[in-house]
């Protein structure tokens, strides 16, 4: 049964106010009554939408690693070539940490706050992310498009450069998240070998 528009607003301000308030103070370092203030709610509205605070960081990170693995599955989608793929798959990932930076922060660093069962759904999650790359790599130097001697160690430094962005990314830092993934896609094109 769907939530009601009113129900549905509360829980969308609970998560908003539980990125802000995880990428301030840390999982840890916040308490339901953080995220309920910052949602304009009271302590208890937050048991009414949501089990608790860990299924709020659940339901953040998998948000976050779920539209991470759709723009991922449809960069490779986008062509048969090996370099137009990983071009593209390295824009819009990096476009997305800094478009999305307070909670790609969130999504990527408080994983150890997860309950097991979370925890275990999110890391298969971001093992799809890394076939999907490491797939994309292998490809490559199979075609002769990428020259890497180990497109595995390269799979994994272009995720995490991309998931890096989400840590130092600033809005009034005076690069658009445009101008940074155009970067970065270079970046990636050239640590690869694809000229």
């Amino acid at each position: 049964m769907p939530l009601a528009p009113a129900a549905d607003d509360a829980r969308s301000r609970l998560l908003a106010a539980a990125v802000a308030a995880f990428a301030a103070k840390g999982f840890h370092g916040t308490t339901t009554r953080d995220i309920a203030a910052a949602a304009g709610m009271s302590p208890a509205a937050l048991y009414v939408h949501h089990r608790s605070k860990e299924e709020l960081l659940h339901l953040i990170s998998r948000a976050g690693h779920d539209a991470t693995l759709a723009l991922s599955e449809a960069a490779v989608a986008s062509s048969d070539d090996p370099v137009e793929q990983l071009g593209r798959l390295v824009e819009d990932f990096v476009r997305h940490h800094a478009i999305s930076h307070t909670s790609a922060r969130v999504v990527n660093y408080e994983l150890a706050a997860l309950s097991e069962e979370h925890l275990a759904e999110i890391m298969a999650l971001r093992h799809r992310i890394d076939e999907v790359v490491r797939a994309l790599m292998e490809r490559g130097v199979a075609s002769g498009a990428f020259t890497t001697p180990d497109p595995l160690m390269s799979a994994a430094a272009v995720l995490s450069l991309g998931i890096d962005v989400a840590r130092w990314y600033d809005d009034a830092g005076g690069w658009s998240p445009d101008a940074v993934a155009a970067h970065y896609r270079e970046l990636a094109l050239r640590m690869v070998g694809a000229g």
